[in-house]
């Protein structure tokens, strides 16, 4: 139904929806209610639709009716600043404070030092107190901090730590090449606090809250480490350390902050003002965020869309890569989609608006991804609990060495407690906690720019691990509506033009499927003759009399009924149907004139993606409802060996979970009807057509193809498998060099500012090898 201009955003928190059945429940209970776009998030627990301010409350009835509770989430939910929230480490402790609470997405803005929690307005007090039992001050915003604001402070946090690198370096130098009196020795501790105090304020801050509740996270070792080394009086290797170590994190933040605000910078593609429609018939210019669903808006070559719609007048050529990621641009004429962000490319267009601003299918990516974001990788899930037990025992090493390493080795105490804090420094787990958030989000943003919307960071890593994908066949590999692949004309007397023409006009009076993708594909350019005395003959044809002339266009019972099934003809029939063709056959009285052999033609892409995914090792197995015939044939043209046809949906999840019982087998599953969202749900990573696909099956997978394209499906596998082995080249890399200085630390003479460089190097290799996954490109 439609909405009307008091259409407004609702988002409900619905604790009991954590899978598709509960989804089903709520379509079920709103259907023919005047709502627009359903957006089900099955693991924040939340529903965001489009509905008419005075239908909120029937909604919520609705639904709760149907046995299912609900909360309000207040739009945008609860921002909150935490000044002290300036590393991943942070945004770690948030996530555990925070775990097991009634909270949907998180999403963390760590330039501007900002969270924003989508949960019902009832638990925001719980959820601030929460955060601030971690040792995080938080400060509740009404709206967002601007952008200009956040950048300059950094740049006055960039100068105090430049400030602060030279009076470290300064006091570096006094060191090593001023008089050895008590005055230079003043003078350098002095220089040193002061660095010190320009980079470390905040780290002291929240390293001495981390020790007094007993916790040894990063900002606690750096504090020892800092306070120890100023104590035995190395105070310009303090101040260095601390200097580096601020810088260092500041560095990281960008980097993150640049992953993760990757896919952000499509919003920049839509305009923020589109032409509409006036009712006096003038255009007007007005904010793409205030058009209503149904509006007429107008878009001139060269511009791009602000908004999704329908065409209602104009031809163009759309360029939709940024949406889908097509790099061929797509005509469009009347009755066809178009998308907010796309280019026209010539030609002016007007489109009925379909969705409003916040519901277009560039904000539902856009939503999508940082949702993902949110979600955390086993790997990632990994390296936070490896540095959970990792940063106290290098804490315990530490202890030893300062209290052995005397006794054992023979050193002065105060070499024993040096090298004690060198290790301290070397355990800082910051390259080894950035390693995995970086490399995750960036392949999540290379995916969506070209039109796959992986739905988290799990399903990014367990798409590699596909061993046998299981397809559909209509809508997947083939086009998914009927079309004229082969006609003949069998009788000489007569032209085939004529022959062509005589059969347009008999199934232009049809609104059959079959018969519509005859008229489309003979495409007779003269105008129709007059057919009169139609009728239909219900599971044979129809029949009429076109200037005199009684013709049927029926399907080959009907031609053998009336005795004009000839062997001939019948051996030709049967090459068609073996390719599992649907027949329709134009006769006159003396016999048959023509046939129009129809199919739902496999798509251009569905054999190479086929070759593609064996290349990767993975066998392909078509699952359909069709008839094995047909499924055989289309099988055998995409090049699929493996075929399971006459399948009900339940039948085809019970396909899927015989697969996957098999030892060593991780199933995947291509789809886009309702029919196929249970078994996109039990594979292990589910692939949806996002184009032609249902609401149900996009909601069901995990893995959404915005252009239909199978070729995409074998992309990210490839981008799975590169991206598994950047991470474990980061981990690497992060454990390699810590455990080369460690050794160093121990048996060499590594001194703390060496040791804050590996730290600091080792966390700037990761990231920026993280970040070459932006512009990861596919290569077969």
């Amino acid at each position: 139904m439609p909405l009307g201009s008091a259409a407004s955003t609702l988002q409900l928190r619905i604790p009991d929806m954590d899978c598709p059945s509960e989804e089903a429940m709520i379509r079920r209970a709103l259907d023919g209610m005047a709502v627009g776009s359903l957006r089900f998030d099955l693991g924040g627990r939340t529903l965001t639709l489009q509905a008419d301010d005075s239908a909120h409350a029937a909604i919520v009835q609705a639904i709760e009716a149907a046995g299912l509770k609900t909360e309000r989430v207040a739009q945008g939910g609860l921002l909150l600043r935490v000044p002290d929230m300036d590393c991943p480490s942070e945004e770690a402790m948030i996530r555990r404070a925070l775990d097991g609470m009634a909270v949907g997405s998180l999403r963390f803005d760590l330039s501007a030092r900002t969270v924003t929690v989508q949960a019902a307005e009832s638990a925001w007090d719980g959820i601030e107190q929460a955060i601030q039992a971690a040792g995080l001050k938080t400060e509740r915003l009404s709206q967002a901090i601007p952008a200009a604001d956040t950048q300059q402070r950094q740049q006055r946090e960039m100068v105090k730590l430049g400030a602060a690198l030279v009076l470290a370096l300064g006091a570096e130098l006094i060191h090593f090449f001023a008089p050895e009196t008590l005055t230079w020795e003043i003078a350098s501790m002095a220089v040193a606090a002061l660095a010190i105090a320009l980079s470390g304020f905040a780290v002291y801050r929240k390293g001495l809250a981390s020790l007094l509740r007993g916790q040894l996270n990063i900002t606690a070792l750096m504090t020892v480490a800092v306070t120890g080394a100023f104590l035995i009086g190395q105070w310009a290797e303090a101040a260095m350390v601390m200097a580096l170590y601020a810088m260092a994190e500041l560095i990281e933040v960008r980097a993150v902050d640049r992953a993760r605000n990757a896919i952000k910078s499509l919003l920049e593609l839509a305009p923020s003002v589109a032409e509409v429609r006036q009712p006096d018939g003038s255009w007007l210019s007005q904010p793409a965020a205030a058009i209503r669903v149904g509006a007429i808006v107008r878009v001139k070559p060269g511009e791009r869309l602000a908004l999704d719609g329908r065409v209602q007048a104009g031809h163009s050529a759309i360029d939709q890569a940024p949406v889908t990621g097509e790099s061929v641009p797509v005509e469009k004429g009347p009755g066809d989609e178009v998308f907010a962000g796309t280019i026209n490319q010539h030609g002016a267009l007007e489109f009925e608006v379909t969705a409003p601003a916040t519901d277009t299918v560039l904000a539902r990516i856009i939503h999508a991804v940082e949702e993902a974001q949110g979600s955390r990788a086993p790997t990632q899930r990994f390296v936070d609990r490896f540095a959970a037990v990792y940063t106290p025992a290098v804490f315990i090493i530490a202890i030893l060495v300062a209290i052995l390493g005397p006794w054992l080795g023979g050193w002065s105490w105060l070499t024993g407690l040096y090298k004690a804090l060198v290790l301290l420094v070397i355990a800082c787990p910051c390259a080894l906690v950035i390693s995995t958030p970086v490399t995750v989000v960036s392949g999540l943003a290379a995916a969506a720019r070209r039109g796959i919307l992986i739905k988290g960071g799990a399903y990014l890593e367990e798409a590699r691990k596909i061993t046998q994908m299981a397809l559909d066949k209509t809508g997947t590999i083939t086009e998914g509506k009927p079309r004229l692949v082969a006609q003949e004309s069998l009788r000489a007397d007569i032209p085939a033009d004529q022959i062509w023409q005589l059969a347009a006009a008999m199934a232009a009076r049809s609104d059959h499927p079959v018969s519509k993708a005859i008229v489309q594909g003979l495409a007779v350019s003269t105008s129709l003759p007059e057919v009169e005395a139609f009728a239909a003959e219900a599971g044979r044809g129809t029949l009429g009399s076109i200037a005199g002339q009684a013709l049927v266009l029926g399907n080959r019972r009907w031609i053998e009924e009336r005795g004009q099934l000839t062997p001939a003809l019948a051996e030709r029939l049967a090459v068609h149907e073996r390719q599992g063709r649907s027949i329709s056959l134009l006769a006159d009285a003396q016999g048959v004139l023509g046939l129009f052999a129809v199919a739902d033609a496999i798509k251009p892409s569905s054999q190479q993606a086929i070759r593609e995914l064996r290349a990767l090792g993975i066998t392909p197995v078509m699952l359909t409802g069709d008839n094995p015939a047909t499924a055989q044939a289309i099988a055998a043209e995409a090049g699929i060996s493996e075929v399971q046809a006459g399948l009900l949906p339940q039948q085809k999840l019970e396909a899927i979970q015989a697969m996957a019982a098999q030892p060593q087998q991780a199933i995947g599953m291509v789809g886009d009807g309702i029919n196929d969202a249970p078994a996109l749900a039990a594979a292990q990573v589910g692939f949806a057509m996002g184009q032609a696909g249902t609401h149900t099956a996009t909601e069901a997978a995990d893995v959404v193809i915005m252009n239909d394209d199978l070729r995409r499906v074998p992309e990210t596998i490839r981008l799975s498998r590169r991206a598994h082995g950047v991470l474990w080249q980061n981990i690497s890399l992060a454990l390699g060099i810590k455990a080369v200085f460690l050794l160093l630390a121990v048996f060499g003479n590594a001194s703390m500012w060496m040791a804050v460089f590996a730290d600091v190097g080792a966390a700037l290799l990761v990231v920026f090898n993280g970040l070459r996954m932006l512009r990861w490109r596919p290569s077969v």
